[in-house]
């Protein structure tokens, strides 16, 4: 018997420990803010508003459907975390558990009251938008650009924020300067930020849509995707224009004006080249003979 009553109390989830256990659950209408700051309240969902400095405007229907069936049954495990704002409540995290909640037409969350100022806000919600694992490429570096504009922090700042390195900071940025159709088609899945790597090396935006619709045709690999990158930067590249040494340039007429013919002279920038002189028959074959003086 006393199994299955400590089975019930867990399938109500924190919500009924709170009340079973008489955890002083303080009215959240309390006049004096701070005697419920760092506490767990059982907090009226009507109370409640979602944060302004979200910076996810996506939540899954289904994934948010799966969570609502689990609370339905286990009740809320972990407790949202709100601020107080006047006589309303302000979420700080658990946005997931709070729609979860009144999906399923729960009245009451409970919930973790905390101090914090709009910056902190916004940071706590960047922060923990970047910490899960379900982010794509281009979301987490969003998050990263705002966390850096909106509260003046430098790659370094934010690396040790998030507990990243720099350069992984840097690579996620990167992706923010793909063509937006490429953006998106990372946020949808098709391609992954090993593939917006490899086209961010590309600066002309009409080629990066060129490679995106080929990966897509051929189902090309992040190496496969890497080598075709390298091989239009290849193409792109301008061959080195050969440049003919002072010396040369400053003779060429010399030569030509001796030998009554045309003179290609060709060199490199080590001074080391070759001569070459045209002629159209015979005879002016011969007259450059008779020139260099070699006889019969």
């Amino acid at each position: 018997m006393a199994k299955a009553t400590k089975k019930q109390a867990l399938g109500r989830g924190l919500s009924a420990l709170l009340k079973e256990n008489d955890m002083s659950v303080r009215s959240a209408n309390h006049e004096k803010a701070t005697e419920i700051v760092g506490n767990i309240i059982e907090l009226s969902l009507e109370q409640i508003e979602v944060n302004p400095f979200q910076p996810r405007t996506h939540f899954d229907e289904e994934a948010l459907k799966e969570l609502a069936d689990s609370i339905k049954v286990l009740g809320v495990i972990q407790p949202i975390t709100v601020r107080r704002v006047d006589d309303k409540f302000q979420l700080v995290s658990g946005e997931r558990r709070f729609r979860a909640s009144k999906l399923i037409g729960n009245t009451t969350i409970p919930a973790y009251i905390r101090l914090a100022n709009d910056q902190e806000m916004l940071e706590m919600a960047l922060v923990e938008n970047i910490q899960r694992k379900n982010l794509d490429p281009i979301e987490v570096a969003l998050s990263y650009q705002r966390l850096i504009d909106e509260i003046n922090l430098t790659q370094e700042e934010l690396g040790e924020r998030v507990g990243k390195k720099r350069s992984t900071i840097t690579n996620y940025l990167r992706l923010l300067k793909l063509d937006p159709i490429i953006q998106i088609g990372m946020r949808d899945g098709f391609l992954s930020m090993g593939h917006g790597r490899a086209i961010i090396n590309i600066d002309d935006n009409a080629k990066q849509l060129e490679i995106y619709e080929k990966i897509l045709k051929d189902g090309l690999s992040v190496r496969q995707t890497e080598a075709l990158v390298a091989e239009m930067k290849r193409e792109k590249s301008p061959k080195p224009v050969p440049v003919t040494p002072s010396f040369v340039k400053n003779n060429e007429q010399v030569f030509n004006r001796f030998f009554g013919q045309k003179v290609a002279i060709t060199s490199n920038d080590k001074g080391k080249g070759k001569i070459s002189i045209s002629f159209n028959s015979e005879e002016e074959f011969n007259q450059i003979k008779t020139i260099l003086n070699l006889g019969e």
